[in-house]
C-alpha cells in the first residue's frame, strides 16, 4: 500500500494540506526575509510507502532524515538519501518525496534572499555534525525565534555553512525521451535487471544505436553507466536499512559479493561496510556534539 499525500496549489506554490499541516504550508511559502532560515520536523513512523506528490515552494529546501531512508526526484534527476545526507532544492524547483519505510524528516526552509554562493540546482550534500547540530537548533527554537537575538545570529550560519560544503555523487540523470523513460522507469522498478540495451531497443521500436546516442545526450552516461549508477543508490538503500553487502549484491542482480564491492569502491572510494561505518562514525559525533 502506498499512501500519498495530495497538494494543492495557490499563488503558484505548492502546499501541503494532507499530514504535515498548516506549519508546513506557512514555513514553505513563508515571504519574510528577516527569518531567512526556518525548521520543520515531520516522522512517519509506519513501514507503509510514503508519497508527496510533484510541488514546489516559495522557499529553498533542505531536505534531511535522521533516520529512515527518503528519495528525492524532479522531472530530471532522482537521489537517495541514507541517514547523514540531505538533499538541496532550490527555491521553485518541482519536486516529489518517496519513501518505503518509517523515517524522521528534518528539513529547512530558506528564503531566496538568503542564497548567496548555494548550488543553483538540486544536489547531495553530507551532513556535518555542524549542520545536523544547526538544523536541530532551527526546528526547537521554532519559526518566531527573535529577529535580534542569539538564535537569529545562530541560524545566520547556515547559508554560508552550506555553500561551503561540496555536493556527493549521487544522483541519477532520468531521460526525457519517451522511449528512454520506458527503459528506465522499468528499471527503476527493478534495478536487478540485467536485460541488454538490444532487448530494449525492441520493445519500444528503436534501434540499439538510437537509443544509446539518447542516453549519452540526455543523461551524460551510457545505458550501463546509468543502471550502475541506479544500482549504487539502490545499494545505499538497501545497506542503510540492514541488508548485508552479500544479500543487497543478489538482490542487485550480481552474481556475487565481489563483483558488488568492486563497483562500490570504483563509484565512491570506499567498500559498503566502510561507507556504512563511515556515516555511524558521522552519527556518533554528531551525538556526541
Amino acid at each position: 500500500m502506498t499512501v500519498s499525500f495530495q497538494l494543492s496549489v495557490h499563488h503558484g506554490v505548492g502546499a501541503l494540506r494532507i499530514g504535515a499541516g498548516p506549519m508546513h504550508d506557512r514555513l514553505a511559502d513563508d515571504d519574510d526575509e528577516r527569518r531567512p532560515v526556518m525548521g520543520y520536523a515531520y516522522g512517519w513512523p509506519t513501514n507503509e510507502k510514503f508519497s508527496i506528490e510533484a510541488h514546489r515552494h516559495l522557499r529553498a529546501q533542505l531536505i534531511y532524515a535522521t533516520a529512515g531512508v527518503l528519495r528525492v526526484s524532479t522531472a530530471d534527476c532522482t537521489w537517495v538519501l541514507p541517514p547523514q545526507q540531505a538533499v538541496w532544492v532550490p527555491a521553485d524547483v518541482v519536486h516529489s518525496v518517496t519513501a518505503t519505510g518509517s523515517f524522521d524528516l528534518r528539513t529547512l526552509y530558506l528564503h531566496p534572499a538568503a542564497i548567496h554562493g548555494l548550488a543553483e540546482g538540486c544536489c547531495v550534500i553530507t551532513v556535518s555534525p555542524l549542520l545536523r547540530e544547526l538544523i536541530l537548533h532551527a526546528i526547537r527554537v521554532g519559526p518566531d525565534y527573535a529577529l535580534d537575538g542569539a538564535d537569529a545570529r545562530i541560524l545566520s550560519v547556515i547559508p554560508d555553512l552550506l555553500g561551503a560544503i561540496a555536493p556527493e555523487p549521487l544522483q541519477l540523470p532520468l531521460p526525457r525521451d519517451r522511449r528512454l523513460r520506458i527503459v528506465t522507469d522499468a528499471l527503476l522498478e527493478n534495478p536487478s535487471d540485467n536485460h541488454p540495451l538490444s532487448h530494449w531497443a525492441k520493445r519500444v521500436g528503436a534501434s540499439e544505436r538510437t537509443l544509446l546516442r539518447h542516453f549519452n545526450g540526455e543523461t551524460g552516461l551510457s545505458y550501463l553507466q546509468w543502471r550502475k549508477r541506479l544500482r549504487l543508490l539502490q545499494a545505499i538503500t538497501l545497506l542503510s536499512k540492514g541488508c548485508s553487502v552479500t544479500a543487497t549484491a543478489y538482490e542487485l542482480g550480481y552474481e556475487g559479493p565481489s563483483a558488488f564491492v568492486a563497483m562500490f569502491r570504483r563509484e565512491l572510494g570506499v567498500s559498503p561496510r566502510r561507507y556504512l561505518a563511515l556515516n555511524d562514525e558521522r552519527e556518533r559525533g554528531a551525538a556526541a556534539g
